[in-house]
């Protein structure tokens, strides 16, 4: 069974940088789409970066701040976030999928247990 672990998350003021990791458990081909998605309380989960063999894109959000990686030789998937606000405070999950019309959807394959970023 797969499973993608996040970490990296935490407590930063406005303005710091945060790495977030997911390590994912099985090998995953780097033909799969891969995203982060964030979810702050109260609202709908929304994606935030997303990333496969065609390129990556950002949220207007985080565009200019954020940048989705991946290192597929470790099965891992990055997202550096720099110049942090308030309104980024969320639970930040993971994703793989097959497709990236499924991450796209919020419908991916897999899903990681998240990591809480706060930002204050």
């Amino acid at each position: 069974q797969v499973q993608l672990v996040e970490s990296g998350g935490g407590s930063v003021q406005a303005g710091g940088s945060l790495r977030l990791s997911c390590e994912i458990s099985l090998y995953i081909y780097s033909s799969y789409c891969m995203g982060w998605f964030r979810q702050a309380p109260g609202k709908e989960r929304e994606w935030v970066a997303i990333i496969d063999p065609a390129g990556s894109w950002h949220a207007d959000s985080v565009k200019g701040r954020f940048t989705i990686t991946r290192d597929n030789a470790r099965n891992t998937l990055y997202l550096q976030m720099n110049n942090l606000k308030p309104e980024d405070t969320a639970m930040y999950y993971c994703a793989a999928a097959t497709s990236r019309g499924k991450v796209v959807a919020g419908r991916p394959d897999y899903w990681g247990q998240g990591t809480q970023v706060t930002v204050s």
